[in-house]
């Protein structure tokens, strides 16, 4: 599994792709943090805090995760290079895992340059809290953004292993794309938009959904129930991509 999931890495820096990746994540949030005025700018805002990345990113990643995951498997298919991979001792869930854990590398590989938001927010706070003795206030919350950058990973993460399962489900990339748009969006706010009209169930419909875990861990508390469900759908999708695979010894 490890030479592929090198392959898959080496695909990505090898060409363009992985860095587009990398820059367009890294820009869009720039200019929406710092650069627009809007009422996501953290220095309009005037107030020390991240909040406003861990809005955005849930919405970048929706397009930016399933442009990462929609050839992987996809393209093997078209080209033909699947029937190579299954001629290798790999498992079919030994296939899925190694695309999976390269497109959550590179999400990661995306995600770590923002830590410089948290130096670069909490050198502002405490300058802005100079007082007249000297004596400082305090910056960030580290208990809530560490938590907040726990929920935006599981989140990309449950992305990713969505990206994949479409992925596996055909050959044209563009298909696989808008398939794993459409779904992100529909687990991330649909089961939360289902539950305003479902009465006695809305809290049970909510709680299907990704919105409702995202936020909870993003406080800085850190919930069990949190992650058993980011895991529990991680391992749901991946286990869908698996099965597709072998559906070809049915044929």
């Amino acid at each position: 599994m490890l030479p592929l999931l090198k392959k898959e890495l080496s695909a990505f820096f090898s060409s363009i792709t992985g860095y587009i990746v990398i820059f367009v994540f890294l820009l869009i949030n720039g200019l929406v943090l710092w650069v627009f005025h809007n009422n996501l700018n953290i220095i309009d805002s005037g107030f020390a805090y991240l909040d406003p990345l861990f809005e955005i990113s849930p919405w970048v990643f929706l397009f930016l995760v399933p442009a990462i995951t929609m050839r992987m498997i996809s393209e093997e298919k078209k080209t033909g290079t699947i029937d190579v991979l299954y001629t290798q001792p790999l498992t079919d869930f030994q296939i899925v895992a190694a695309k999976y854990l390269a497109g959550l590398i590179l999400i990661l590989i995306s995600v770590l340059p923002t830590l410089i938001y948290v130096y670069s927010i909490s050198s502002l706070a405490v300058s802005a809290g100079q007082t007249a003795s000297g004596a400082t206030l305090a910056g960030l919350d580290s208990g809530e953004v560490f938590g907040a950058y726990c929920g935006l990973f599981l989140l990309a993460a449950v992305y990713c292993a969505i990206g994949i399962w479409a992925s596996s489900l055909t050959e044209n990339q563009i298909v696989a794309f808008l398939l794993s748009v459409g779904l992100c969006f529909f687990m991330y706010l649909g089961f939360e938009a289902l539950s305003s009209f479902s009465g006695g169930f809305g809290l049970f419909l909510s709680n299907l959904g990704i919105d409702s875990h995202y936020k909870s861990i993003s406080r800085g508390v850190i919930d069990s129930r949190d992650i058993i469900y980011f895991l529990s759908t991680v391992t749901f999708f991946l286990l869908l991509a698996t099965h597709k695979l072998q559906s070809r010894n049915w044929k």
